[in-house]
């Protein structure tokens, strides 16, 4: 509703599963793709990857409700060109929109401060932060858990099987 109040932009569709915005992306051509990490049929970190592999080459703004010390520095690499929270983007979703489209990258100013702060304690050095181990996967895995899904739960909403949930927890565990 932010966006349809601003009058420089225009919604063109909206997607939940991420098969209905590939399917969406295929029709239209829209100028930015807003999305959510958390789809019904598809991991958003996922989608961000297999979009641009594709060649879909618009940029990507990532609202999500997952905290953004965890992901947003994920869905940069992944390829998307910014990351905000939910709780914040009734405020800056048109800033963000506009400065992306603009050519920058969107970061909310808590995330860019961390992000210099990180290069001002190590520069140069190879120190990983313990969440940098995790893959993707595991991240996920851990958020759904972390939200009190049950295994079974996290597997159905993942696509993978139980066992394959019960391997990420097992790592997560060694890593962390």
């Amino acid at each position: 509703r932010v966006l349809e109040l601003e009058p420089k932009l225009e919604v063109c569709g909206t997607s939940a599963r991420g098969k209905g915005a590939i399917d969406f992306l295929g029709q239209y051509a829209p100028d930015i793709l807003l999305l959510d990490l958390n789809l019904k049929d598809y991991s958003g970190l996922e989608l961000i990857k297999d979009l641009r592999s594709s060649g879909f080459t618009q940029p990507i703004l990532v609202i999500s409700m997952f905290d953004e010390l965890l992901y947003a520095e994920r869905v940069l690499k992944a390829g998307a060109n910014g990351y905000m929270m939910k709780d914040q983007a009734t405020e800056t979703v048109v800033e963000g929109v506009l400065s992306i489209l603009g050519g920058d990258v969107y970061l909310s100013e808590t995330m860019r401060k961390e992000v210099l702060q990180r290069i001002v304690k190590s520069p140069g050095q190879s120190e990983r932060h313990l969440l940098d181990a995790l893959t993707d996967r595991e991240i996920e895995v851990l958020g759904l858990i972390g939200q009190g899904h049950e295994p079974k739960e996290v597997a159905q909403y993942l696509g993978i099987s139980p066992k394959t949930v019960a391997v990420h927890r097992g790592r997560l565990r060694e890593k962390l």
